[in-house]
């Protein structure tokens, strides 16, 4: 279980020329985003999809890919085109009902297996939070965190968790998210993972940049996912469950959130940058 550090992916390359700058032209810190793989990958498979990404956009990112705390407990889906090891975030059990409404029957058939079906019992989530949490206090400060799938559905939820309460509390608060083909945990309605249960009680007020494939099956639990948060940016694309390769005009409007994100971390008082 790593954690794989990517500096703009040109680690020697940006840290010599910064040291080369003058003080006074210092480019505005790259931002700090710890990413989070989806269900039975690994780091290094979520770094292979983001790597494919527009290096205008990855050059001016410090991307850090964490393995999941715990091995696969089952089959990946991705065993034809990545070798192990796989990890998943946390495991949770389906409900057997009959009763339970449509839009909480979601299977997972491309990149993932996680198969839903209205999980009500969640393992090792609070493990799962407490391992995120260390690894951002011994290889922190994160500015933002980035998710697919089962790593979006925590990365939607940990700011409302933060300001909850529940989960990371001895870390800064989170200030922005990137959210690929992600929802709310579906066992909100079950009452589950409690931790998370009042995530989405209030609108989240960091920036956020959700990805929803027009044939992703969470399409419509993403688009409800983000009526949870003050003016999201949205990039919709033609895929299905996958990391989207960007075309020129989702390239234009990733770079210009990320423009108002080092705009934002650069306008922050010395003190507070200093602790995060």
């Amino acid at each position: 279980m790593l954690g794989h550090s990517y500096p703009c992916f040109q680690t020697g390359l940006r840290l010599n020329m910064t040291a080369m700058a003058p003080e006074n032209h210092l480019k505005p810190k790259n931002p700090r985003i710890l990413c989070l793989h989806g269900f039975r990958t690994s780091g290094r498979i979520l770094q292979a999809g983001i790597g494919k990404w527009p290096d205008t956009i990855l050059r001016d990112l410090d991307l850090d890919f964490l393995d999941a705390p715990f091995p696969a407990t089952g089959k990946s889906d991705v065993e034809r085109f990545f070798d192990p090891p796989y990890y998943e975030w946390y495991q949770a059990s389906k409900v057997r009902c009959n009763k339970i409404p449509f839009f909480s029957m979601l299977i997972i058939d491309t990149i993932n297996t996680i198969r839903v079906k209205g999980f009500k019992e969640y393992r090792n989530f609070e493990e799962c939070l407490a391992y995120i949490e260390d690894y951002m206090l011994k290889n922190g400060p994160f500015d933002g965190l980035l998710g697919f799938s089962q790593g979006a559905f925590l990365t939607a939820a940990i700011p409302g968790m933060q300001e909850q309460g529940t989960a990371l509390t001895k870390v800064p608060k989170v200030k922005f998210l990137v959210i690929i083909s992600g929802a709310k945990f579906p066992g909100l309605m079950f009452g589950e993972p409690k931790a998370a249960v009042n995530a989405f009680s209030s609108p989240v007020r960091c920036p956020s940049l959700h990805f929803i494939g027009e044939r992703d099956f969470l399409k419509t639990e993403g688009e409800v996912l983000v009526e949870s948060f003050v003016e999201p940016v949205v990039i919709h694309h033609s895929g299905g469950h996958i990391i989207p390769k960007l075309d020129t005009k989702a390239e234009e409007k990733v770079l210009s959130f990320f423009q108002g994100i080092r705009q934002m971390l650069s306008d922050e008082p010395a003190p507070v940058r200093s602790l995060m």
